[in-house]
């Protein structure tokens, strides 16, 4: 038996099975998957993750079965695996997919629990949230805090709030990568090479996130740190303000709750 096998790999499930080898929390060969799109599983070859012939042959041959389908598909793929999933445990990522409505659609013996990652799994900096309400036993719970656990921070959050949450961390590193591309086209704006702007960005993103994290000060607190009197950083949070930068991050987290 596999620990864990995957019914569909996109670029989110991709990036969990491959962060997850690359951690050691399990072995490639501890791992089994099966997309519909055959050449999806080619990004497992380096991490010798196993490959199914069809989604049964997942279920069998595993002890937890990972939903990643896209949303649109996963009523047409859950129907005919309803009786193959009796007395099985899922792990979902489909977004819209909470605790709720997978009630109605598994049988009342299918454990299951709705998880929302981002794609930093990849590079074991994810953020996931595990959704508060769950049917796993102690054991499948905890095995799943500590997957998660092993490719970024997890924080469990209540089922009216995942929407939101989830809409942070799950859209927000795209928002993070368009900051990460205007602050380095700015330097090169300015004569700095493309590729050296992009290191700078990219660190400078990651040290300040980190800052936060570590410190726990408010971010306004960090900003106002490095912001001299009359100077640089000063005139740049003031072009930033005019441009509306506050603004457009929470109409683009707005946006994103209520499509």
């Amino acid at each position: 038996m596999y620990k864990l096998g995957f019914i569909g790999m996109g670029n989110m499930a991709g990036a969990i099975a491959c962060g997850v080898a690359q951690s050691g929390f399990l072995k490639g060969d501890e791992m089994i998957a099966f997309d519909i799109v055959s050449s999806q599983l080619d990004k497992l070859d380096p991490y010798h993750i196993q490959k199914a012939s069809n989604e049964k042959e997942v279920i069998e041959k595993s002890d937890i079965v990972f939903i990643g389908v896209k949303p649109q598909v996963v009523e047409a793929v859950i129907a005919p695996l309803k009786e193959a999933l009796r007395n099985k445990a899922i792990i979902s990522i489909v977004l819209g997919y909470d605790f709720q409505k997978y009630e109605s659609l598994l049988d009342a013996s299918t454990r299951h629990i709705f998880v929302m990652p981002n794609t930093p799994a990849l590079v074991l900096n994810g953020m996931s949230l595990m959704e508060e309400k769950h049917s796993l036993t102690e054991e499948e719970l905890n095995f799943t805090k500590d997957l998660f656990a092993s490719i970024g921070s997890v924080e469990i959050v209540p089922s009216h709030l995942m929407n939101a949450a989830g809409t942070l961390s799950g859209c927000g590193p795209a928002f993070v990568y368009m900051v990460i591309e205007a602050l380095a086209d700015g330097a090169v704006k300015e004569g700095v090479p493309r590729s050296m702007a992009y290191k700078l960005a990219s660190q400078t993103v990651a040290g300040a996130g980190m800052m936060q994290l570590k410190t726990g000060l408010h971010p306004g607190v960090l900003k106002d740190q490095v912001c001299s009197p009359g100077g640089s950083t000063i005139r740049g949070v003031k072009a930033l303000e005019d441009a509306g930068i506050r603004s457009a991050f929470i109409n683009a987290i707005e946006k994103g709750c209520h499509k």
